[in-house]
C-alpha cells in the first residue's frame, strides 16, 4: 500500500459524515475519468485503490454505525440515555472540573451550565412514574425567576373594539409566578471512581438524584403544600379574599360525600364548570386524587358496577374521571379536580450550575456536590379542585328489576 492510501486512509478513519464521504467519492471518481482520458494507468490504478479504500470504510463506518445503535439501545433500555453534543461538553467539563486540586474554584470559573435538555429528561423520568406530574400543568421554567401564566379559564381573545374594560379584563388574566419562592437543594455525593466512568454515566447519576429529590416531595407539596416555603397545595384555598396567615393557606372546606351517583356526582364537580370571575367552561375530564387504602374500600366497592356477562367493570363515574392513588392524601379524604389547572414551574438556577459544598463530608474517596433547584407550584384558581370527605361513602347497589312476569290465572 503506498505512503498516499495509506495517508488517505488515516484521513478517512472516523469520518462519519456521509456528505463529505461522498465529496471524497467523487474526487476520486474525477480523478479516474482524468486518468482515462489522459491514458495513465498508474494513476487510474491508484484512483482504484482509493476507491476501494474508501467503499471499505464506509462499510467498516456503517458496521460501527449498526453495533452503536443495538448498543445504545440496550443503554436505553437500562436507564442510560444518549447525551447531546452540548450536554457531553458539559459532563466532560464537569468531569474536568471534579478532578481538580481545587474543585470548588474550578467549579466557579466553570462557563458552562446544566442543559435544559437534562433537567427535560429528569421530567420525562418522573412522569413516567407518577401519573399525577403527567396530567397537572408541569413546567421546565429553566433558570427563569418569573414565569406568566394564564389565569383565565378561557381563550384570551374577543372580537369588538379594544376599549378600557376589555384591556383591564384581558391583562387581569396574566399572573405573574415567581419561581424563587421554593428551593429545593440536592446533594451528590460523588466518589472519584465514577468519573472515569465518563458523562453517560455522570448523566445517569445526576438525572435520578434529582429524579428522587424531587418526587420525595413533590406529590406532598401540589397536594398539600401549605404555600410557606413550598407549593401551594391542591386543598388549599387560593385568590382574592384568601387570608394567608404567616404564609400558610388556609385549607378548603370539606365536601361530603356519601354517594357517587349522576346527581350527587354532578352537583360535587359542577362548581368547576365556572371560573371565579363566573365565565363558563367546557370540562371533559376530572380527575380523582385518593389514597390506596381508601380507594380499595371506599372509591371501588362506590364504582365497581356487575356486567351482564357475570364480569365486574371497575372505577365507572357517572363523568370521565381517572382516578389517581396516592399516599400524600390523608385517609378519608379525596380531592377532585381539574389537572391542567394546577401549575407547577421548576428549573435550575439562574446560574446553572452544580456547585461543589463541604457541608457534608463521607468516605475519602468522595465529594460532595450541590444541585439547586427554584420553583413554585399553586392552582390557578379556587373553583379548579373540591376537597371531599368520603368517609361516609357507601358501596353502589344495584337496583334489580324483574320485567315480563307471566300471570297466572286466578283459581
Amino acid at each position: 500500500m503506498s505512503k498516499k492510501i495509506a495517508k488517505l486512509k488515516l484521513q478517512l478513519f472516523g469520518m462519519q459524515n456521509k456528505d463529505l464521504m461522498n465529496q471524497k467519492k467523487t474526487e476520486i471518481l474525477n480523478k479516474i475519468v482524468q486518468a482515462q482520458k489522459d491514458d495513465d494507468m498508474e494513476a487510474m490504478a491508484n484512483a482504484w485503490n482509493e476507491l476501494s479504500e474508501l467503499n471499505q470504510e464506509a462499510v467498516m463506518n456503517e458496521f460501527r454505525g449498526i453495533v452503536q445503535a443495538a448498543d445504545a439501545n440496550i443503554l436505553n433500555g437500562r436507564g442510560v440515555r444518549q447525551l447531546t453534543s452540548v450536554e457531553k461538553d458539559y459532563y466532560e467539563k464537569v468531569i474536568d472540573a471534579m478532578r481538580a486540586s481545587n474543585p470548588q474554584q474550578a467549579l466557579t470559573d466553570l462557563t458552562v451550565v446544566l442543559p435544559i435538555t437534562t433537567i427535560d429528561a429528569v421530567f420525562e423520568d418522573l412522569v413516567a412514574n407518577h401519573p399525577l406530574l403527567d396530567l397537572i400543568n408541569f413546567q421546565n421554567t429553566s433558570g427563569l425567576i418569573e414565569f406568566i401564566v394564564n389565569t383565565n379559564g378561557k381563550q384570551l381573545a374577543v372580537w369588538g373594539p379594544l376599549t378600557a374594560t376589555i384591556t383591564k379584563e384581558l391583562t387581569s388574566g396574566f399572573k405573574k409566578v415567581n419561581m424563587g419562592l421554593n428551593k429545593l437543594s440536592a446533594f451528590l455525593p460523588v466518589a472519584k471512581s465514577m468519573l472515569d466512568l465518563g458523562p453517560v454515566w455522570l448523566d445517569r447519576y445526576v438525572r435520578s438524584i434529582l429524579a428522587e429529590a424531587l418526587a420525595f416531595g413533590l406529590e406532598e407539596a401540589i397536594i398539600n403544600g401549605t404555600g410557606k416555603d413550598m407549593p401551594i397545595g391542591m386543598n388549599r384555598q387560593v385568590g382574592e379574599g384568601v387570608t394567608v396567615t404567616d404564609g400558610v393557606y388556609p385549607l378548603k372546606a370539606t365536601v361530603p360525600v356519601v354517594s357517587l351517583d349522576p346527581v350527587t356526582y354532578g352537583n360535587l364537580i359542577g362548581d368547576m364548570a365556572v371560573d371565579p370571575k363566573g365565565q363558563p367552561r367546557v370540562i371533559r375530564e376530572v380527575i380523582m386524587l385518593v389514597s390506596p387504602a381508601d380507594y380499595l374500600k371506599k372509591i371501588m366497592p362506590a364504582t365497581t358496577v356487575r356486567a351482564a356477562d357475570g364480569t365486574y367493570r371497575n372505577d365507572v363515574f357517572p363523568f370521565p374521571t381517572r382516578v389517581i392513588q396516592s399516599v400524600q392524601v390523608s385517609s378519608g379524604k379525596a380531592i377532585f379536580g381539574l389537572a391542567n389547572r394546577y401549575f407547577m414551574g421548576i428549573g435550575t438556577a439562574k446560574s446553572g450550575k452544580i456547585e461543589y459544598n463541604d457541608s457534608y463530608k463521607f468516605l475519602e474517596d468522595e465529594r460532595t456536590y450541590l444541585v439547586k433547584l427554584y420553583g413554585h407550584g399553586e392552582p390557578l384558581d379556587n373553583n379548579a379542585f373540591v376537597y371531599a370527605d368520603i368517609s361516609g361513602l357507601v358501596p353502589t347497589v344495584q337496583k334489580v328489576e324483574v320485567t315480563n312476569i307471566d300471570e297466572f290465572p286466578t283459581i
